[in-house]
């Protein structure tokens, strides 16, 4: 079945069956390895991307559910405002251990700068809960959080 949506601006197609979870068409059909599997039930947060400008675990959402779409992934979120400040700050906090989680982390973070530009710990705490850290690096992803909340401001 062919199914039509935007890729990262881009107006793309692509074919897969009916069923498919969009994760493994931006992973094997369109070779885009960003994005990350992690558990597959949508509880750990590493599958993140954007659909329409939400926030979106991609191994529970079917191909089919996405038709006409705005899909982001971490690929392209040095191109926005927010991704940048995100990446920045990620950077200069000193984010990442293994890095697994870190695509979908961004992602969940750049939601949360969007809706909330300067969010209270709390909101921070609230809005990224469902993101699984393996190495636990939780403090310095709410203060990378807090950094690019900065960045943003200035």
């Amino acid at each position: 079945m062919a199914i039509s949506l935007k890729l990262n601006g881009n107006p793309t197609t692509v074919e897969a069956e009916p069923g498919t979870p969009l994760l493994w068409v931006i992973r094997d059909e369109l070779k885009l390895t960003g994005t990350k599997f992690g558990c597959g039930v949508a509880s750990c947060g590493a599958c993140t991307v954007h659909v329409d400008g939400e926030p979106t675990r991609s191994c529970q959402t079917y191909i089919e559910d996405v038709e006409g779409a705005e899909i982001t992934t971490i690929e392209a979120m040095e191109d926005t405002k927010v991704g940048a400040a995100v990446q920045q700050a990620w950077v200069e906090m000193d984010v990442v251990q293994c890095g697994y989680c870190q695509s979908g982390q961004i992602m969940s973070a750049v939601g949360l700068l969007t809706e909330n530009p300067k969010p209270s710990v709390d909101d921070i705490h609230d809005y990224m809960h469902g993101n699984a850290c393996r190495c636990a690096t939780y403090q310095r992803i709410r203060a990378a959080i807090q950094r690019a909340s900065d960045i943003l401001e200035a």
